[in-house]
């Protein structure tokens, strides 16, 4: 299929809540902890090789960082901050804590979570928080299980199957789950398909 996020750009950067666009169209936020290869997923869907900043230094997403979809005009990726490594004051971790929240809680365009974490070290304690606010929003989830190729077909296979069976017991079919390598594009397709069905692109 055509990619409908090959023309993906960087439209900005908040900080704020009176930053942010007009809550007026469909948005599809991307989270994970710093060192979970989200810049590089974000980059593999888009087919961008520097749409999102890979960083060596995890954790340097520090806003709600918005990618429009033209000519989708009000259709936006959004790129939350990463958790884990960033290494921040406490007074500003409270602030984007408090931000998140807010957003989570009351941004209408949201349509979908994709929760990316390391398929070798899945569900930490942040990818269940952001799990959880989606879930509770009646919002769709997808957990993208990244870096599959740091293993073997079936040990991702087997990854995947546990993680889905974990979820289903805490949140019924409410959140999808897939094995992703940006590295070797593996399920670079599927993934497409979710946030576009999501956008209604």
């Amino acid at each position: 299929m055509s990619n409908p996020f090959v023309r993906a750009s960087y439209l900005l950067a908040a900080h704020t809540p009176r930053q942010l666009p007009p809550d007026g169209g469909a948005e599809v936020a991307f989270a994970g902890r710093s060192n979970a290869g989200k810049s590089s997923a974000l980059n593999a869907l888009c087919q961008q090789n520097a749409l999102a900043r890979v960083s060596r230094t995890p954790g340097r997403t520090q806003q709600l960082v918005y990618f429009a979809l033209p000519p989708h005009e009000g259709k936006y990726l959004v790129d939350l901050p990463g958790y884990g490594y960033a290494r921040v004051p406490m007074a500003l971790r409270e602030h984007w804590q408090a931000f998140i929240d807010g957003w989570f809680r009351d941004r209408a365009a949201l349509r979908g979570l994709v929760v990316v974490m390391d398929i070798r070290h899945p569900l930490k304690d942040y990818d269940q928080q952001m799990l959880g606010y989606a879930v509770r929003r009646g919002l769709p989830a997808h957990a993208l299980l990244t870096k599959a190729d740091k293993l073997s077909r079936g040990a991702a296979g087997n990854a995947v199957q546990a993680v889905r069976r974990q979820l289903a017991g805490a949140y019924g079919d409410s959140v999808g789950v897939q094995a992703f390598s940006a590295e070797n594009k593996m399920g670079v397709d599927e993934l497409r398909a979710v946030v576009a069905g999501w956008l209604e692109l």
